[in-house]
């Protein structure tokens, strides 16, 4: 425990005091709520010697609140394009080129996807080797692979962060609203949704770089995301027929997230607005060195806890079917009493996160380039002088 102390002291004193902590506590606050978030809304039921996906969601509506809580992705692209519209501006100051920039930004990206595209096409042939049949092998990958379609938009939005530095977040917002007037206030066909995909997560990334222009730092911009995204979001559920979960239900005839619709896009406007009204509290609670000890932790790991998460779940489903079919683990999500189990698996699946953390995240530091991009963040490491706290300050954005 003292060593513990210790390295969050040494953590603490090492962030340089420019360093905005609250950007970092949202990104990991976002990167939280979405790996319990797939956790409590993902099953992997066992029916007859095959697995296939589930949710607790598609029958009991009733818990859609939990998506509310944990859906958080537009938080972590309000963060991202704050952060990259910064490192952009910070990196031009120094005299570097958009292609260096560029290549820096998508390294810490691209090279933890490698190795689980690599682990996964090899669990693949093995399992249909050993007899799985196509069904399982095609839940677990879509499972596992899942939250790649997520950096595919990140990383268009990235390399044309140039071109969103000045762009208002009402246009894109325009866009999603015209998209669903046509799809569904006018019959139009149903691909039309996918132009959202790219629209819909432009808000919140625009909204970042409003961040950055400075445009966001009073309280009554963050009240009126909030209270604005809300009602809007609320009456688009409540009279509109849009689902009330804000994740996909398998099923489901309208998904809000698969592509974003307006009524998501509303939600995760109240979301960043919820989120900029916390900064300043989120700054002062950052002062206390085992808090943003943890915070630094897991922003240094957020690409590896991210591709890694839904693996570590059927990791652990995988493995207790030696034990039979477990509650919570791989029966039908339909009561009460799963949700219960449900909650008493976390703690394992966040132990198996943290065996393939332990076994992958080298990929992820090994990806972060020695060049500067932006501001500085508090690496740990193994060095070759003792040091008790194994601390470094390192450039990163």
């Amino acid at each position: 425990m003292c060593r513990l102390r210790l390295a969050a002291a040494r953590i603490d004193a090492a962030t340089p005091p420019r360093r905005d902590r609250a950007v970092d506590a949202l990104r990991a606050l976002a990167i939280c709520g979405v790996v319990l978030g797939h956790w409590l809304v993902t099953a992997l039921v066992s029916d007859g010697g095959t697995l296939r996906a589930a949710s607790p969601l598609g029958s009991m509506p009733w818990l859609a609140p939990v998506s509310w809580m944990f859906q958080t992705l537009a938080v972590f692209f309000m963060v991202g394009g704050h952060v990259a519209t910064r490192s952009l501006a910070s990196a031009r100051a120094r005299g570097g080129t958009y292609g260096g920039w560029l290549r820096a930004r998508l390294a810490r990206l691209f090279v933890p996807v490698a190795a689980v595209l690599a682990v996964w096409a090899t669990a693949a042939a093995g399992l249909l080797l050993g007899g799985a049949s196509f069904v399982t092998v095609h839940t677990v990958v879509k499972l596992a692979l899942s939250p790649l379609w997520f950096l595919l938009v990140f990383t268009a939005l990235t390399a044309a962060t140039p071109l969103l530095v000045r762009l208002n977040p009402l246009w894109p917002l325009a866009v999603v609203f015209h998209v669903d007037l046509v799809r569904f206030g006018l019959g139009g066909p149903s691909w039309l949704g996918w132009v959202n995909l790219a629209a819909g997560w432009l808000v919140p990334y625009t909204l970042g770089a409003a961040w950055t222009r400075g445009e966001l730092e009073r309280p009554r911009a963050g009240w009126t995301l909030f209270v604005g995204g809300a009602a809007v979001a609320a009456a688009l559920v409540g009279w509109a027929g849009y689902p009330a979960s804000m994740v996909g239900v398998p099923g489901a005839a309208v998904s809000n997230l698969d592509p974003p619709t307006l009524a998501a896009v509303a939600f995760g406007l109240a979301q960043c607005g919820l989120a900029l009204l916390l900064r300043d509290r989120l700054r002062r609670a950052m002062t206390r060195p085992p808090l943003w000890a943890a915070v630094a932790v897991v922003n240094l790991s957020a690409m590896t806890v991210f591709l890694w998460h839904q693996t570590a779940m059927m990791a652990t489903t995988a493995t207790g079917l030696f034990a039979g079919r477990l509650p919570g683990l791989h029966t039908l999500p339909d009561g009460l009493d799963w949700v219960g189990c449900r909650l008493l698996w976390l703690p394992v699946f966040a132990g198996v996160l943290a065996v393939c953390w332990a076994a992958f995240h080298s990929y992820e530091r090994g990806a972060r380039p020695g060049d500067g991009r932006g501001s500085r963040v508090v690496r740990v490491h193994r060095r070759r002088r003792p040091d008790p706290a194994g601390i470094e300050v390192a450039r990163n954005a």
